[in-house]
């Protein structure tokens, strides 16, 4: 078999794609193509026509023709069989069969024909070593990607940190009534201070960010040094980001855990009151396959934080709408009597404060429950045989409807050593991780207009081999619906401005 190229045209012989595997021009092959449809006998059920030179083998694709160019002396079948392995890749590219969608993915086309043929000659591969010969996965691309992203987030975890401690410096130069360090006098205001106390108060705002002196280190042999090329290394980064924020780049803050972790967890807000409140959930799922709850667990806890001692005799209105029956526990320093009637969290002696600068878990619940209706994602996952292998059906369903989760991930472990699955329909995105066998649909955001969704992927393997799957997610909304309406002085109940975030974030989701 020698095949001379491989194209995909209009009904009228205009090429949209067309890849040669021999040296061919440009003129020629679109000549050859133009006379394709002159060619074809309607009357006929042929797949191919003959010229003097030639030999056309064609499929329909709607309103295109998928069509290999061959010489006379090919072997027909071997042409029709690499031409249905053609047409079988044609539709992983591309979602309709049309010219503006051939044109958009015509590399990856191109790339996809190159696997199949070589110099004229068909490869032996399939449909699915296809897929994976063209994604051209790279595990060093990966790790470089990785490194810089974790040296994105430690610079700028320390920029932060840096910009809070000058902050927090200056809050308390003013809180004592001293001027700010680096903004004592004017340069040549006075050439002598009018009285002792003014000399004393410079004197002492100088001295105080003044930090102790380190102990000296003995000198060492002259030679490279490691220390030198972190500190290189550091610089780097901090230039690096600045690059990338001049660039308009948004760095995400960092979390301190892995790639892989940050991704499960929200950033905290950037902007925050002196009072701060933190709501977080967690939910740890266990469903069966057929889909029966085993055990449904969520707890959450409100975490005050106070930055101003102003504010540190304070209480919070809670407004509690949950209906699902949950379990409330207060802290023990927490009055829980006013807690109980008036849903009003203030400590039981109020003339002390909150602590400053701590985060104090004023408010625990959690729900235990084994009721299928309070699922708040279902995932129905059907694996059934077939002649190749299995063909697996997986959907999702929103139930609690006023949540919004985003970075969704529903993780389904594969059989290893039996290749990339075969996509079919698929609603979002999909990653096949070959490293860790694991097939994982992602979905940006599920909410009400986005509350059900289906995969369908075909690959050699049993059905227990795709189970257990395993969710994740993150939410900027609350399961149980509790949330702090109001915070208030404890004298006069006068309002207090205050800041809040509320997580929802799964510990443990999985379908066994």
């Amino acid at each position: 078999m020698v095949l001379l190229a491989a194209a995909v045209c209009t009904k009228a012989g205009k090429a949209i794609v067309s890849r040669q595997f021999v040296e061919m021009t440009r003129t020629r092959v679109e000549g050859l193509l133009a006379a394709f449809p002159k060619l074809m006998n309607t009357g006929k059920q042929h797949t191919f026509v003959e010229t003097e030179s030639v030999r056309y083998v064609y499929q329909p694709l709607e309103k295109l023709y998928m069509v290999l160019v061959t010489t006379k002396n090919s072997n027909i079948l071997e042409d029709l069989e690499t031409l249905r392995l053609f047409s079988r890749v044609i539709p992983e590219y591309c979602r309709v069969l049309e010219e503006g969608e051939i044109s958009d993915h015509c590399f990856d086309l191109i790339f996809a024909f190159d696997e199949i043929v070589a110099l004229g000659y068909r490869e032996n591969v399939n449909l699915a070593q296809i897929r994976t010969f063209t994604e051209m996965d790279s595990h060093e691309e990966k790790v470089f990607r990785a490194v810089r992203e974790t040296q994105e987030r430690e610079a700028k975890a320390e920029m932060r940190r840096k910009a809070k401690e000058l902050q927090q410096a200056r809050r308390d130069a003013d809180r004592s009534g001293k001027k700010s360090p680096g903004f004592s006098g004017g340069f040549g205001s006075t050439g002598s201070m009018s009285s002792s106390s003014n000399a004393t108060i410079i004197t002492d705002t100088l001295m105080e960010p003044e930090k102790p002196k380190a102990s000296p280190v003995p000198a060492r042999a002259s030679g490279p040094s490691k220390a030198l090329k972190l500190s290189a290394r550091g610089k780097e980064v901090d230039d690096f980001v600045d690059k990338l924020k001049s660039e308009g780049q948004v760095i995400m803050p960092s979390s301190g855990k892995r790639p892989s972790e940050a991704s499960k967890a929200l950033p905290p807000p950037v902007n925050t009151e002196s009072v701060h409140l933190r709501c977080e959930e967690k939910i740890s799922l266990t469903c069966g396959r057929d889909g029966g709850l085993q055990n449904l667990e969520v707890l959450g806890m409100i975490t005050l934080r106070v930055a101003d001692d102003k504010n540190g005799r304070i209480r919070l209105t809670i407004n509690n709408g949950d209906k699902k029956g949950v379990q409330l526990q207060t802290h023990p320093n927490v009055d829980k009597k006013m807690f109980t009637t008036d849903s009003v969290l203030g400590l039981k002696n109020p003339d002390k404060s909150f602590p400053l600068n701590n985060d104090v878990g004023v408010l625990k619940w959690r729900l235990q429950t084994t009721d299928d209706t309070l699922i708040p994602l279902t995932i129905n996952c059907w694996p059934s045989e077939s002649a190749t292998g299995c063909d697996v059906n997986i959907e999702y369903e929103l139930q609690e409807e006023a949540l919004e989760l985003n970075d969704v991930v529903i993780s389904i472990p594969i059989p290893s050593g039996v290749g990339a699955p075969v996509i079919g329909d698929l609603d979002g995105e999909y990653r096949h991780d070959s490293r860790r066998n694991v097939l994982e649909w992602c979905l940006p955001v599920v909410d009400f207009n986005n509350k059900t969704g289906s995969l369908e992927f075909s690959m050699a393997g049993q059905p227990n081999d795709f189970f257990p799957v395993n969710v994740s997610f993150v939410s900027k909304g609350n399961y149980c619906d509790i949330t702090v309406a109001k915070v208030s002085q404890v004298d006069g109940e006068v309002p207090v401005r205050f800041s809040s975030e509320t997580s929802f974030l799964v510990d443990k989701y999985e379908i066994l």
